[in-house]
């Protein structure tokens, strides 16, 4: 009757899809591949069979397509039973009275958008926002692009569940990080999902990795009209939905003498936890005696919602950082004598604006409290002596200029206004430090950000000097003496480079790793050659032309780049490769490589091989390639059959050694 499933067969599910969707997400995206055409097609079939066994089809299957859509507007609904608020305690003796010495369940409070989905027939069917718990907006295409939601479960009558739709933290870095706008940036992960959740276009939702995690089966009536017997306990609902293949929000089953232990397990798991929470659930296990109680009139009676107390600590304002971003913003942040908060040390935290620090009227010297917001991040309760003896800077702690105070409605904002201050110009110090450029560990973009804002960097050539700073550094949060020396380590590793990545890395617009490498080769690694060279010289070089030319050109005249750039040279040393042209074998030649190879590390190892050979490699096949390799010459991927629509040679790696042997 409850339409059991082997949860092992589910989870099988999960992994297969995992590895199909990264191996399909390397070929089409990154032009790898990561497991043979055999591989991929045995992993396939095992997938399918699964999905037609167990009747579950999640909606990130391989097996599934999504097509995208956009509606003019998202349509109102009704709840068919209203959604109501949980009462809240920030006590746990409470949270231990609440149980009346009954079981309950003890989850996570997800901090994300409620979302109702109903499934009739084994299909999803709707999914509507919590709105205002009485009404809200249908956002169904945008749940079937959800990363971990079925769009088919085994169960064949009518099922209607309550979920959190969620963007774990990691994800939520990952699209804050392609936001070069700091205003822009999205404040948490919870507006960033709203946002998400309640697109117009289900395209823009499937890419921000949206996933549910359900915390509440409403009904589950069967094909035949009789409601799922659940043996009275709430835990049998949740492995039902386990089962159906749902992601069901991580629970324990507690009692009196088990959940402050519970609850100290969850408040361990917190500092590190990826997926938001706000605080903790308590559900009674007992279904009849849950519904007996019955509900207020805002609050269910067999839950309750835990709330974290915010521990908090006195401690003395030793001073305000004052801390430029790209944006022009100078934000104030405030360093105080180190004090312990849920298990750590804390010794700053972010004021924000001038608004912020005027309302609470600090001074140094003065006397705080200091909490962490839901656990994690430091915050300033209050000011217990309000001294008010800040000076606002007049001039920007990076370049010097003077700064100015903004007021946009009711907020107060400290900005530098200058155009070439160097805390605007993260992005070239991100480039330079990149795999492809000097390949520098240890320097994020976030680091490099508070490195510009401290004034420890203003040119390229000061990532090499970081060493001066050893004991600022070393007291910063998050570094240590172990990350400096780690840090320090990398440096010297990097200063040992080459020409083509010292190009890419001083930012050249428009110079990227494949024209630098072609600049080098034609002016035979000679950087005064490449530096000085004519706008007819640089435009014969193949891949150049006149507007990169001009690129060029106009970036060594530039007095201020141009010197940043060599002073940048001077901390390097650069390996120059020995040009043999007898050994130019592959001279005016094109490859193109896919596939696995055996004999080379990776394929930019061959690719090293045929551009020291003289050779290009491009990244598709074209009229213009003269040989392609793959190991599966016999593969009927696209390349291939482009390849041979072309009439273009398909050589395996063996055969591609045996031309370098002639």
């Amino acid at each position: 009757m409850m339409g059991k499933v082997d949860q092992s067969k589910t989870e099988r599910m999960k992994e297969l899809i995992d590895v199909l969707n990264k191996a399909a997400y390397a070929y089409y995206a990154k032009d790898m591949e990561i497991m043979s055409n055999y591989e991929y097609d045995a992993l396939y079939d095992e997938l399918v069979l699964l999905e037609e066994e167990t009747g579950v089809v999640l909606s990130n299957s391989p097996t599934i397509h999504v097509g995208f859509e956009a509606v003019d507007e998202l349509p109102k609904e009704r709840h068919e039973k209203p959604m109501l608020s949980l009462a809240k305690t920030k006590s746990r003796e409470e949270l231990r009275e609440w149980l009346n010495g009954k079981e309950a369940l003890l989850s996570w409070k997800l901090d994300g958008l409620t979302i109702v989905l109903t499934y009739d027939n084994g299909t999803l069917q709707k999914a509507v926002t919590r709105g205002n718990g009485e009404i809200g907006e249908v956002i169904t295409n945008n749940a079937r692009v959800f990363k971990n939601i079925p769009h088919k479960i085994a169960f064949e009558g009518r099922l209607i569940l309550r979920g959190e739709a969620v963007i774990t933290y990691s994800d939520f870095e990952k699209v804050n990080a392609e936001i070069a706008d700091a205003e822009t940036k999205y404040k948490n992960p919870r507006n960033l999902c709203s946002g998400s959740v309640r697109q117009l276009n289900n395209e823009i939702t499937s890419k921000r990795n949206v996933r549910l995690f359900a915390f509440n089966l409403v009904d589950a009536i069967g094909a035949d009209g009789v409601a799922v017997d659940f043996k009275n306990d709430r835990e049998n609902q949740f492995l039902f939905l386990k089962e159906q293949g749902f992601d069901v929000v991580e629970y324990y089953r507690v009692n009196p003498d088990t959940i402050m232990d519970t609850i100290e397990q969850f408040a361990t798991k917190i500092v590190d936890y990826d997926v938001p929470s706000d605080g903790l659930v308590l559900t009674l296990c007992d279904l009849a005696y849950g519904e007996s109680l019955g509900r207020t009139a805002k609050f269910p009676r067999d839950s309750i919602a835990f709330k974290w107390a915010d521990e908090t600590a006195q401690t003395t304002l030793l001073e305000i950082e004052w801390s430029p971003s790209r944006t022009g913003l100078i934000n104030p942040v405030a360093i105080f004598e180190p004090v312990q908060l849920e298990g750590t040390t804390v010794s700053r935290a972010s004021v924000h604006n001038l608004s912020i620090m005027e309302e609470l009227e600090l001074g140094i010297g003065d006397q705080i409290t200091v909490y962490k917001a839901n656990m994690i991040i430091p915050q300033i309760a209050e000011n217990l002596t309000r001294s008010r003896k800040i000076q606002i800077p007049k001039t920007c702690p990076v370049c010097g200029k003077a700064t100015q105070i903004c007021q946009e409605n009711d907020t107060k904002t400290l900005v530098c206004p200058n155009p070439e201050c160097e805390a605007k110009k993260i992005k070239s110090f991100t480039l330079m430090v990149s795999r492809d450029a000097l390949n520098i560990d240890g320097l994020s973009e976030a680091t490099l950000e508070k490195f510009i804002a401290k004034g420890f960097v203003h040119s390229f050539a000061d990532i090499f000097r970081l060493n001066r700073f050893e004991k600022e550094i070393t007291e910063m949060d998050g570094f240590g003496e172990k990350s400096f020396q780690n840090l320090m380590a990398s440096l010297e590793q990097a200063r040992n480079t080459t020409l083509p990545r010292y190009l890419y890395a001083i930012g050249i617009t428009g110079i990227g790793v494949a024209n630098a490498k072609m600049l080098c080769k034609a002016f035979q690694y000679d950087f005064e050659k490449i530096k000085s060279a004519t706008m007819e010289e640089l435009s014969e070089v193949d891949g150049i032309g006149e507007v990169l030319a001009e690129g060029i050109i106009s970036y060594f005249t530039d007095e201020k780049k141009a010197q940043n750039a060599l002073e940048l040279l001077e901390e390097l040393q650069i390996e120059k490769p020995e040009q043999n042209e007898e050994e130019q074998i592959f001279a005016g030649m094109t490859f193109v490589i896919t596939g696995n190879v055996y004999h080379y590390a990776n394929r930019n190892e061959v690719k090293d091989v045929i551009e020291q050979k003289g050779g290009k490699v491009a990244g598709s096949v074209s009229s213009k390639t003269n040989y392609l390799i793959n190991n599966d010459v016999t593969s009927t991927s696209g390349k291939n059959k482009k390849a041979k629509e072309l009439g273009i040679p398909i050589i395996s790696e063996k055969e591609f050694i045996s031309m370098l042997e002639k």
